[in-house]
């Protein structure tokens, strides 16, 4: 029987980050902290595409998988996570909101904090980061009409082709959210695998496009972070968060069913 596995979400790596992200930053001493935590209890992290190959019927997992993600492509991630991973031997993912990344494809003023650049994501692809795709400008998916999804989805996939010489594999839905229409967009524009919240531990009966992660915020201190990847006491930690997102989850099936309507109307 396969063994659920803790995928990380995280997302800056920051002494200060912008005050509109900072509930889901970490500081870079308790990041460089919960990775030691990892190497100590023996886990070995592994990249998505690693993870989808394994369930696929591959080269099996190890005996203590967990998958280090990072979401939007803050700077921190290169100057701060990226040589605590050097020093471990860790993969990792980085699922950029190409956008927002310094460079020739930035729309200027979206990006919540400073972000990384195009460089920087090389180097973190050549340290053996796996660079996945997070949208164009990170909107609410399954609010966007067909044409504006298509877009934001292949557009992204496009640019981080084009920018690191490998299209990507594995995707992150902006915010969490999806529904049947989003996933089937993301898979039919080339990406194999793609990761939700859910805050809850990932398997394969999820289905390769909506696996769950795990939120490592601000205030995760180390005996929950050692709970949490474990996957002990997650139900209680999260129980808040998901009955929010179930309730929210109607309210934007709502909200997208009159925005269709409105549109057929006029």
């Amino acid at each position: 029987m396969t063994r659920p596995v803790p995928i990380l979400m995280y997302h800056a790596v920051a002494h200060e980050p912008a005050s509109s992200i900072r509930a889901l930053s970490v500081s870079p001493e308790a990041f460089a902290g919960q990775m030691r935590l990892l190497a100590e209890r023996g886990f070995t992290p592994l990249t998505t595409a690693r993870l989808a190959a394994a369930w696929r019927g591959g080269p099996p997992l190890p005996q203590d998988p967990v998958l280090i993600t990072f979401d939007d492509g803050y700077r921190g991630v290169h100057r701060y996570a990226l040589p605590v991973l050097r020093e471990l031997g860790f993969a990792a993912t980085v699922f950029v909101t190409t956008g927002w990344l310094r460079g020739p494809h930035e729309i200027h003023g979206a990006a919540l904090d400073t972000m990384l650049g195009w460089e920087e994501v090389r180097e973190l692809a050549a340290a053996g980061a796996e660079i996945g795709g997070h949208s164009h400008s990170h909107p609410q998916l399954d609010q966007l009409p067909d044409s504006e999804l298509r877009y934001e989805v292949a557009r992204c996939q496009e640019v981080i082709a084009e920018q690191t010489g490998s299209p990507p594999f594995s995707f992150a839905y902006p915010y969490g959210y999806c529904d049947r229409r989003v996933r089937q967009e993301v898979r039919m524009a080339g990406f194999a695998q793609s990761v939700a919240v859910g805050n809850t531990l990932a398997s394969p009966r999820q289905g390769p496009f909506a696996l769950r992660r795990v939120t490592v915020r601000r205030r995760t201190g180390p005996k929950e972070f050692a709970r949490l990847v474990e996957g002990r006491a997650i139900g209680r930690a999260f129980a808040a968060d998901r009955a929010l997102t179930k309730g929210y989850a109607l309210v934007r099936g709502s909200r997208r069913l009159m925005r269709k309507a409105a549109r057929t109307r006029a």
